[in-house]
């Protein structure tokens, strides 16, 4: 299940702005970037477009979750992003995306990573989760959603 500790307001936006691909991974990295728990944006954008280039994080049901294994991250880093129109994210059904959760985790330790994904894949597989998170007005409401 996935855990408050996880998810913070600070790396929450309720309404991306970029209108690409490209500039949504900025926008969702600026958030990564505010956790405090990745030092380097350089190294972390390289990592995420060399996840991103082997195949699409975009999945169906509008659902991105780029994520990258990073070596110097202590813990796991979460942004969570909202796109309200929705955004070609190369999504294996082809539609627009509008929820994009990103993360890197520490390149030693594989469990709690894949627990992550996993836990994070099931929620949003669930219409009314879906639903909860796109009528969300707060951050809380979306941390909500994902963690009850």
């Amino acid at each position: 299940m996935l855990s408050r500790k996880q998810l913070k307001k600070d790396a929450v936006c309720l309404d991306l702005q970029a209108t690409d691909k490209a500039a949504v991974m900025e926008e969702m990295l600026d958030l990564l970037m505010a956790t405090g728990k990745v030092p380097d944006r350089k190294v972390a954008h390289k990592m995420l477009w060399a996840r991103e280039d082997q195949q699409s994080t975009g999945l169906p049901g509008g659902v991105a979750i780029p994520h990258a294994k990073y070596d110097s991250v202590d813990s796991l880093a979460v942004a969570i992003g909202i796109h309200r129109a929705g955004v070609d994210f190369e999504a294996m059904d082809g539609k627009p995306t509008h929820f994009i959760i990103m993360s890197v985790s520490p390149d030693n330790r594989h469990g709690p990573h894949i627990q992550f994904l996993a836990d994070l894949s099931r929620k949003l597989s669930d219409p009314a989760i879906r639903h909860q998170l796109l009528a969300a007005k707060t951050a809380e409401q979306v941390i909500d959603a994902l963690t009850t």
